[in-house]
């Protein structure tokens, strides 16, 4: 995939009242920061709103141009009002190819209308994670992770361990097993399978005395 690209321009003064007259102009004021001195820098506060829609924008590698070159970037941290639709501040990073990156990839879960648990069990799969965190070099990034759940079995849950990472990614977990999904029967389904159990019972005992009379009757 193409890295994606944005537009950012120099900014000349800072402080909070330049941000504030950033701002009611319909900039974001922002910095970029590693691998050298942090750059303060202003976006079209429209079009950032609209590339912060796309999941990609926050977990893939960036191309900025800025001031007539390009550089290789990290979205690291966003600050939007408190009640505002409006983009406080922004930080980027420069990338180093040479060092392993920290991030947050999104998770996308496959195959869970096929799995035993959804098809046998009446089971609903909660996602209790949406992303990872993982570790790798810029080159080895993946755009997402993929969780199969065709195997998943009503009750069962999938972990951190058991997922399928690209070649020279590591998830980040400091030694735990993170649950990622797990298959929940809802109660009244459970309670519909037991009901139908219990009045199954009482059916079959008739039925299973009546073969016993006839093995007898053949003895006889």
């Amino acid at each position: 995939m193409a890295a994606i690209e944005f537009t950012a321009y120099p900014r000349r003064h800072e402080g909070r009242g330049a941000s504030r007259r950033l701002r009611r102009a319909g900039k974001a004021p922002g910095i970029v920061y590693g691998a050298g001195e942090p750059t303060p820098i202003e976006l079209d506060h429209n079009a950032l709103v609209h590339a912060l829609k796309s999941e990609a924008f926050h977990a893939s590698i960036l191309s900025m141009r800025l001031d007539g070159a390009t550089q290789r970037v990290l979205l690291r941290d966003v600050q939007m009002h408190p009640f505002r639709h409006e983009i406080l501040h922004v930080d980027f990073q420069r990338v180093d190819e040479r060092r392993r990156i920290h991030m947050k990839v999104p998770l996308h879960f496959v195959n869970e209308a096929v799995s035993p648990a959804v098809k046998l069990g009446g089971a609903i799969i909660s996602h209790i994670a949406n992303e990872l965190d993982v570790t790798c070099l810029p080159k080895d990034l993946p755009e997402f992770i993929e969780v199969d759940l065709s195997t998943i079995e009503a009750g069962k849950s999938v972990h951190v361990s058991e997922l399928r990472l690209p070649a020279g990614v590591t998830a980040v977990t400091h030694g735990k097993d993170p649950v990622i999904a797990t298959a929940i029967v809802p109660k009244a389904h459970a309670e519909t399978e037991e009901a139908a159990e219990t009045a199954a019972a009482p059916a079959a005992a008739p039925a299973a005395e009546k073969k016993e009379e006839k093995k007898e009757e053949k003895k006889k």
